[in-house]
């Protein structure tokens, strides 16, 4: 058998020392997952900029012309009026960004619960360290992955650049990376890191710490034990918490990432992300900043699942206690 084909007995093991399951052996790497659910991404970053009413001040008559369209309606359009294959533009960057924003988080979130908080006398791990050290952790890992969402978020509107008659901004990734850094420097690369990094804190705080919480108590007060069904339980509450607590910060940081830029990188339509916040309520109400929140959680909550049902599985092989 090859080594790809080979299923490891790999179990997790509950606080009562019964429950075992086999690793499923993978037949999708990450980023096929990931292309997979991008066209969601993509829809829910282009409903994010649908009736931005900062436009006005600039004169563009595109957010009169352009109704409010629900998430079937949005991917549908992109399909009839760019093409099918544009569901996927960006799909590269947020693939890097994936892999620089899931290691760098984890790496620091195991290293704060495990090595700077510490668990409690009773080996409990307290539900005030999971949440600074899941925010901590989400801040970490997007300022670090700040470039990669950036050219994401550019390219995903590159296609309705061309439906308004703009010109296009990038020939392809690369192209996007290098224009950026020629005309920001490093900073430019960094443009919109603070609500970026804002939404990272809430959804992390989202994720893990309800992950952990959740788990926790199943564990401990249901007859359930540390296996793959509280696991699912788990992460499918943290999809959904993170969702409610990320989606208002990911609306401001895409408008803030996507605004045009004068010849010193300066935004024309926001000031701070505070100014967009409070632009966004103004112009548009309050639940304008859940724009894009069913395809946001539409995808977040199967990646939530896959995340930690792979994340409980190293955590097992490498001897971890789970709590």
């Amino acid at each position: 058998m090859a080594p790809s084909e080979q299923v490891p007995s790999v179990g997790l093991r509950g606080h009562r020392g019964r429950a075992r399951y086999p690793a499923a052996p993978s037949r999708t790497s990450p980023a096929t997952r990931r292309r997979a659910t991008f066209p969601l991404d993509l829809t829910k970053t282009r409903l994010q900029m649908q009736g931005e009413a900062a436009l006005a001040r600039l004169g563009d008559s595109a957010r009169e012309s352009a109704p409010y369209r629900g998430m079937v309606r949005t991917a549908l359009g992109i399909v009839q009026e760019e093409g099918f294959l544009k569901l996927w533009q960006g799909v590269t960057p947020a693939i890097y960004r994936h892999i620089v924003y899931s290691g760098g988080r984890m790496v620091t979130y195991e290293h704060l619960r495990e090595v700077v908080f510490g668990k409690s006398e009773d080996k409990h791990y307290p539900l005030w360290k999971s949440v600074i050290g899941g925010m901590m952790a989400g801040v970490v890992g997007q300022f670090l992955a700040n470039p990669t969402d950036l050219v994401k978020v550019q390219m995903q509107m590159e296609g309705k650049r061309k439906l308004e008659g703009k010109p296009l901004r990038f020939r392809g990734v690369h192209h996007a990376f290098a224009k950026i850094l020629s005309e920001g420097g490093i900073r430019g690369l960094w443009a919109g890191w603070v609500p970026n990094i804002q939404r990272a804190a809430l959804v992390n705080m989202g994720d893990l710490t309800t992950y952990d919480t959740v788990k926790h108590y199943l564990v401990l007060n249901t007859p359930l034990e540390d296996n793959i069904m509280t696991h699912g339980l788990s992460s499918l509450c943290s999809g959904l918490v993170a969702s409610i607590l990320g989606t208002p910060a990911d609306v401001i940081k895409s408008r803030i990432m996507n605004q045009p830029r004068d010849k010193q990188g300066r935004g024309l339509l926001y000031k701070s992300s505070t100014d967009c916040l409070v632009q966004a309520v103004q112009g548009e109400g309050f639940m304008s900043l859940y724009k894009g929140f069913l395809p946001s959680w539409l995808r977040m909550t199967p990646w939530s699942m896959v995340f930690w049902l792979t994340y409980e599985k190293i955590r097992e092989m490498s001897g971890v206690s789970p709590f």
